[in-house]
């Protein structure tokens, strides 16, 4: 069976954006809100006034977190933003009716988005067991419930305050102020998920666990290199962005085990030339298919070509920035060690790619006098994800890319608000001057003892520890790994409280080499079984699964999240940070037997 023919698989040969986006859009928008309904909506996003009223009734996009410089046209959204948008301003309502005819077994059978799609609440809602429904109740009844269990809770560090990045900063001020006057640091939030790898791993490399660039850097930047990310999808309006350097000339460098095809070629939806000669904009300059999981070895061998040029240059001319590196730096000369003691045979082994590949990156670098590097959570989401981080931290540091226009290191966040929530203190590790400083202003003196972060909640609340959960927005049973564990561990609670504006539940198609499918016997449409392969545990299948001939990496496979969850450990994760290694479970594919 060809590709083309498995149910859900359909070939698209066009650029990323374009006419497709628009159709896409429009098809999307329309489902959510009618047209008048829309445009208002639409026309008020990413701007801080009104357009006509000049009144502050703007709003920013939760379709991503990519910022922008100005507000200079009055289309400032694109696909993505759109469908988030409508997705969230919906006209669809899900009264208490709703809840009178259908059980919660019933929708616990529902899929996401058929739950979402149902539309916004309207009532706050209380599970009654014995009818298996929820009912509606007052606000003033919902609010004493929940204060009546939080008060007789033993001991507060019982209690899991959950956020998700849809929280705006002054509701997550507010609610982390609550929770420490409550008497716990326990905040598990969404950023435990994704870039925790990054807040723990920056801070030791360069002091600071935040992006060191701004939007104008990258009218600066001679070199962009991005790696595990896919910006057509997860933060679409850096498009424009990356658009504007391909077009100027500079080179922008791609590891990333999919081809995705927005960073293939582009067609900007605004753009009235690029859509009326139905043209593009070439985007990456080169395209590394890394294996998943060889990030770090594929740094580690560009790493290893500078320090081969460095030293076969004459003295005084070398490629990297010994002045920088002297004044800046420390552990440089333990750092070179490892990287020469490695093999160029390992290292090609590791990242899947060739030497003369990395060594051609290398040169690239060092031609280069302001490098910027992108990375999103396919670095992070890892076993190694901190040091997959630190890795590209060593690599600008060794020719001095801080500090100066258009360098730096350029973490991509994908929720609108993750880094706003934790600027504002929803972290499980609060320092002592933000505790000293809350003390000062508020007149209580706050819990001082770490917290729990996204997994060592979910850990207390599966073995039975944690008694009461409070979710802040998000989805946070579907989100975290290891359903097999944590859906029974929720259900166990004394109370679960979710605010939240939709119902969501707190088979696939899977992505393999075409090559590794022929290695295995395995055609084109046939259903597979999933297996996890890390000897830990019990037994993990993903079942009904169709595979899919794709242009990835040898050696990898990509599915989709959160269906896969259950394919990892709760207790498989990065150490050092915590991050759940969603992106490096070791699996076995194994055709499945016609029944």
């Amino acid at each position: 069976m060809a590709d083309k023919d498995i149910p859900g698989i359909h070939p698209y040969d066009q650029p990323a954006g374009g006419w497709g986006a628009l159709r896409a859009t429009a098809k999307a928008v329309f489902e959510q809100m009618n047209a008048p309904e829309a445009a208002v909506t639409l026309f008020r996003t990413n701007k801080p006034y009104a357009l006509r009223s000049k009144r502050p009734e703007g709003f920013d996009c939760p379709g991503c977190a990519w910022p922008d410089k100005k507000h200079t046209s009055t289309f400032q959204f694109c696909e993505n933003g759109a469908k988030a948008v409508t997705w969230e301003a919906t006209r669809k309502r899900v009264p208490p009716e709703f809840f009178a005819a259908h059980t919660v077994t019933e929708l616990l059978g529902w899929s996401d988005y058929q739950l979402e799609d149902e539309g916004r609440l309207t009532h706050p809602m209380a599970y009654n067991a014995e009818k298996d429904i929820y009912e509606a109740v007052d606000w003033d009844v919902a609010v004493a419930r929940i204060g009546e269990i939080l008060r007789n809770q033993a001991d507060p560090d019982t209690v899991e305050f959950y956020t998700s990045g849809c929280a705006s900063n002054e509701a997550a001020f507010l609610y982390q102020l609550f929770a420490r006057e409550y008497g716990t640091n326990n905040f598990p939030d969404c950023s435990n998920m994704c870039h925790e790898a990054t807040s723990v791993g920056l801070p030791q490399a360069i002091g600071i666990g935040k992006g060191t660039v701004s939007l104008d850097d990258f009218d600066h930047c001679e070199l962009i290199i991005a790696m595990g990310h896919n910006p057509g999808t997860n933060h679409p309006r850096m498009m424009g962005t990356l658009q504007e350097v391909a077009r100027r000339g500079a080179p922008i460098i791609v590891f990333n085990p999919l081809k995705e095809r927005a960073l293939e070629r582009f067609t900007d939806p605004q753009n009235p030339v690029e859509m009326a000669t139905f043209s593009s904009t070439p985007i990456a300059s080169t395209y590394l298919q890394v294996r998943i999981g060889g990030d770090a070895a594929a740094l580690k061998g560009v790493m290893k070509s500078l320090l081969e040029m460095d030293d076969a240059s004459a003295p005084g001319s070398g490629v990297l920035d010994h002045a920088f590196i002297a004044e800046h730096t420390r552990g440089f000369e333990e750092l070179a060690a490892d990287v020469r003691a490695t093999s160029w045979q390992d290292i090609e082994a590791r990242s899947g790619l060739p030497m003369q590949a990395l060594r051609d990156v290398a040169a690239a670098y060092a031609k280069s006098n302001a490098t910027i590097i992108t990375y999103g959570m396919g670095l992070t989401q890892h076993h190694q994800g901190t040091q997959n981080v630190q890795q590209v931290a060593n690599l600008l540091l060794m020719r001095g890319n801080f500090g100066k226009p258009g360098a730096g290191i350029c973490p991509l966040r994908g929720h609108s608000n993750v880094q706003g929530d934790r600027t504002v203190g929803i972290t499980e590790k609060p320092g002592a001057d933000m505790l000293r400083r809350i003390e000062e202003t508020f007149g209580f003196k706050p819990p001082d003892t770490h917290g729990h972060d996204a997994v060592a909640a979910m850990q207390a609340i599966s073995e039975g520890r944690s008694k009461v959960l409070i979710c802040l927005g998000g989805n946070l049973a579907v989100a975290m790994p290891d359903p097999q564990r944590c859906f029974p561990g929720m259900r166990g609670l004394e109370l679960s409280v979710h605010i939240g504006t939709k119902l969501n539940r707190s088979h696939l198609l899977t992505g393999m080499n075409k090559d590794d499918l022929a290695e295995r016997g395995i055609e084109p449409g046939d259903e597979i079984l999933v297996e996890t392969a890390i000897g830990q545990g019990p037994e993990r299948q993903l079942a009904k699964v169709i595979a899919v001939a794709y242009s990835i990496a040898r050696g990898s496979v990509a599915t989709y999240y959160p269906e896969a969850n259950c394919l990892v450990p709760l207790d498989y994760n990065d150490q050092a940070s915590g991050t759940p290694s969603y992106k490096s479970i070791p699996v076995r594919i194994v055709r499945a037997h016609a029944e």
